[in-house]
């Protein structure tokens, strides 16, 4: 049993000899050289790597320190959903258009204004003016998502000011129609509240006029029929109220654009100075290793 797996299995070292003999190469025996090899040259220049490694910790630190910080601030709009004039259905305009916001702040003549309002060169908003819808989980075909702006400068004030001055640009744009409608509301509203408050006068003097002594039953009766007409056509103003009292607060409160959230500016660091070191360390040690590595070779060049 011995015997037969010393025949079938040769030692290692021997078969590896026989290759040797036959003038096989021997890759283990070349990698453990070139690793030695690699070993000893940087356990002979060790120096080389760690020089690397502090040129590339103070390179980082240095592009760290230049990086400054830069404050971005975020306002969070509603476009609004309009409807038809009698609020039935939903109709298209420019609250419904996913490129009205992107085109708008990106406008010169919204970058100018935002840039005079924030005092920041225009020059400093090109480029770092963004907008982003956010839609629902359970997005519907047509429903209007809100949109949130953002702008990037070195001031926390003038960004957020910038910001909210671009809202209030996009807001103004695109509730032309609504506003319209608003306008509309209210001033049917005050004519229908006039009626009614006049209604109220003439029923209070109808009132006295039949509590009033010395009328025949002919007068109290043509008194009491305007009594009770004028209250018919009070039921029917404060019906015409209920309605536009309704479809103002929607016009208001779901129609119309508004800013949810105004913006506020929070400080993002332009370039992490934990990862700015992390990077240049590491580039600066394998630096540091290929030159270790190829110190040798050109050495020996005359």
């Amino acid at each position: 049993m011995g015997v037969g797996n010393q025949q079938g299995g040769r030692p290692v070292t021997e078969l590896r000899e026989r290759e040797r003999r036959r003038g096989v190469p021997d890759l283990d025996a070349e990698q453990d050289v070139d690793l030695g090899r690699y070993a000893s040259a940087v356990a002979a220049r060790w120096w080389l790597p760690l020089v690397g490694l502090i040129a590339g910790l103070a390179a980082g630190y240095v592009l760290s320190l230049g990086a400054g910080d830069v404050y971005r601030a975020e306002a969070l709009l509603y476009l609004g959903q309009p409807f038809s004039p009698n609020g039935g259905a939903p109709v298209q305009s420019l609250a419904t258009n996913p490129r009205t916001v992107g085109e708008i702040i990106r406008s010169e003549s919204a970058l100018k204004r935002a840039a005079a309002r924030s005092g920041l060169p225009i020059g400093k908003l090109r480029g770092r003016v963004s907008s982003a819808s956010i839609t629902g989980t359970l997005p519907r075909a047509g429903q209007t998502p809100l949109v949130e702006i953002s702008v990037q400068a070195d001031a926390p004030g003038k960004s957020a000011l910038a910001a909210n001055t671009l809202a209030s640009i996009v807001i103004d744009r695109v509730s032309g129609y609504v506003d319209g409608k608003i306008a509309t509301y209210e001033r049917q509203l005050t004519t229908v509240n006039d009626a009614i408050a006049s209604i109220g006068r003439r029923l209070t003097a109808l009132d006295r006029a039949v509590r009033a002594q010395g009328l025949s039953p002919l007068d109290q009766l043509i008194l009491i029929s305007q009594i009770d007409n004028a209250e018919q056509r009070r039921v029917g103003l404060i019906n015409q109220q209920t309605q536009a009292q309704q479809l103002l607060s929607l016009a208001e409160n779901v129609e119309r654009a508004r800013v949810v959230e105004p913006a506020v500016a929070s400080r993002t660091t332009a370039q992490s100075r934990r990862n700015s070191l992390l990077v240049a360390g590491a580039i600066g040690l394998l630096l540091g290793l290929i030159a270790t590595l190829a110190w040798d070779r050109f050495a020996r060049r005359p």
